[in-house]
């Protein structure tokens, strides 16, 4: 005869770390005994919690925000020109104006580091060419960057191979648990450019699957029938094993980037090899350049503006491993074989906030990258320590409890976002006290779609800035001479081309 089951009420509440009855009992009382808990309780029950600790007082603080329904700021230094005796002088009015228009939208894509991007490189092509409005095609680097990433991550299924990696081991699964991210980093972005040029959005509009790219990601990487880049990984692996020659696995690699590009071409469109860009400035003039390639739109159109070569990629990682005047790269980090690695030059955070002033005093919008989620009011477009209190809802403090290293050494913290930088304001000792930031997110968040953002938030969750290398000290731009130090694959610092 069996045995009956041992009841549930025979667990052990002796075992070392349980909790047992009485502590849970306890808590519950501690709980009941202060009544500011049982209001938060039925205040958070039905409404966001985060929308309850938002506090009122940083939007109180003089020459933040007016009485007007809209936010009104003043900023010492802006991107703005006027003309006077005709030559091109700064002007700083009272109220900053959109500086780039039309506020660009990513919607449901992780495309933020090309929107980032491209809508620096647009400002001064903006100016130039005497436009109301322009946007580069997001959707056209989108392209490239979906083919040259797949062919990434094939390739890096190769080089781990050749490591004698494992595939369980910790780095192929790592690369194996999300193929083919949106996310990327601005030396990416380079390589992009460099290889494949720019065009106006008016010759390669949006689709369904650059507003909205999760299900194009999910048929790359594991729901189409036959096709997943984790199936053609075991394939590579498959015959590296067998012994295949490096022709060999090139051929199977080739085949397979044959039917990414059908993939990616029909959820993106294809880019035409030429195109003529057509458009009216300001004055009502119309004018037409091409027909042109992409690449040569670029050169001669856009380089002469920016030049991406020009600007350098400078991060602030205070972790003790990663020393301050060194040069870091990310294991098995990038888009295109062959181009440029991702590299970072470890700078204090107060060096990268005063490059970021200097640059915009001098009329150059900053790409940045940043943990835009903590201590943000998405709705009011607000990025400042204080904006919620969260002691006086919950009792305890949440967010920047830890250190900047801490939050990076206890994944707290990562690079998840990046913006730019539009304008810094100054008090009267010269300290940069608040930063106007371009986000795209569209026009519902924030002042129509720009953001405030104090320098204490800069200090606590920035962790990367692209300015122009004729800012840089001299001893700084030294650092890119040395060899990277290369952090593993899955190290914070790589998270922004993950997202």
């Amino acid at each position: 005869m069996d045995s009956e089951p041992p009841a549930m009420t025979s667990f052990a509440f002796s075992v070392k770390g349980a909790l047992s009855q009485e502590t849970l009992e306890k808590f519950k009382k501690n709980f009941y005994a202060q009544e500011k808990n049982i209001l938060a309780q039925n205040v958070c029950s039905r409404v966001d919690p985060f929308d309850v600790c938002l506090s009122r007082k940083p939007w109180r603080r003089p020459n933040m925000f007016s009485v007007k329904r809209h936010v009104c700021i003043s900023f010492s230094d802006k991107i703005s020109y006027l003309k006077v005796k005709g030559r091109k002088t700064k002007k700083k009015p009272p109220v900053i104006e959109a500086e780039g228009k039309p506020i660009t939208n990513q919607k449901s894509s992780g495309r933020c580091w090309l929107f980032a991007a491209l809508n620096v490189i647009r400002l001064p092509f903006i100016k130039h060419f005497n436009l109301d409005d322009f946007e580069f095609s997001q959707g056209y680097l989108f392209f490239w960057d979906k083919i040259e990433r797949c062919n990434f991550f094939l390739n890096n299924i190769v080089e781990t191979a050749a490591r004698n990696e494992p595939v369980d081991g910790r780095l192929t699964s790592f690369l194996l648990h999300d193929p083919t991210t949106d996310g990327g980093q601005w030396d990416m972005l380079v390589n992009l450019i460099k290889k494949h040029g720019l065009m106006p959005k008016k010759n390669f509009p949006e689709t369904f699957s650059c507003e909205s790219s999760m299900r194009m990601n999910q048929i790359l990487k594991s729901k189409a029938r036959y096709f997943t880049l984790r199936e053609y990984a075991k394939a590579i692996r498959d015959l590296i094993s067998k012994g295949g020659s490096d022709a060999d696995v090139r051929s199977l690699i080739e085949e397979q980037m044959t039917n990414v590009y059908r993939v990616v071409g029909i959820c993106l469109g294809i880019p035409n090899e030429t195109f003529t860009w057509s458009y009216y400035d300001k004055n009502k003039a119309f004018h037409s350049v091409g027909p042109v390639t992409a690449q040569d739109f670029y050169e001669k159109q856009v380089k002469p503006l920016f030049d991406v070569d020009d600007k350098v990629c400078l991060v602030t990682d205070p972790r003790p491993s990663n020393q301050y005047g060194k040069v870091y790269t990310v294991d098995c980090l990038g888009n295109v074989v062959g181009g440029r690695k991702c590299i970072y030059n470890n700078q204090p955070v107060e060096l990268l906030l005063d490059l970021t002033a200097k640059s915009i005093s001098e009329g150059e919008a900053v790409w940045f990258g940043c943990e835009v989620s903590k201590r943000y009011a998405g709705k009011q477009g607000i990025q400042d320590l204080k904006v919620h209190d969260f002691p006086l809802v919950f009792g305890v403090d949440i967010q920047v409890t830890l250190s900047k290293a801490d939050r990076l050494l206890y994944g707290e913290s990562a690079m998840s976002h990046a913006m730019v930088f539009t304008a810094v304001h100054k008090n009267e000792a010269g300290e940069v006290t608040k930063l106007r930031v371009e986000n795209s997110w569209g026009e519902d968040r924030g002042e129509k779609g720009y953001l405030i953002m104090t320098s204490d938030w800069f200090k606590e969750f920035t962790f990367e800035v692209v300015v122009d290398k004729k800012y840089v000290p001299q001893e700084v731009l030294d650092v890119f001479n040395q060899e990277p130090i290369v952090l593993p694959a899955w190290d914070p610092m790589g998270t922004l081309a993950r997202c």
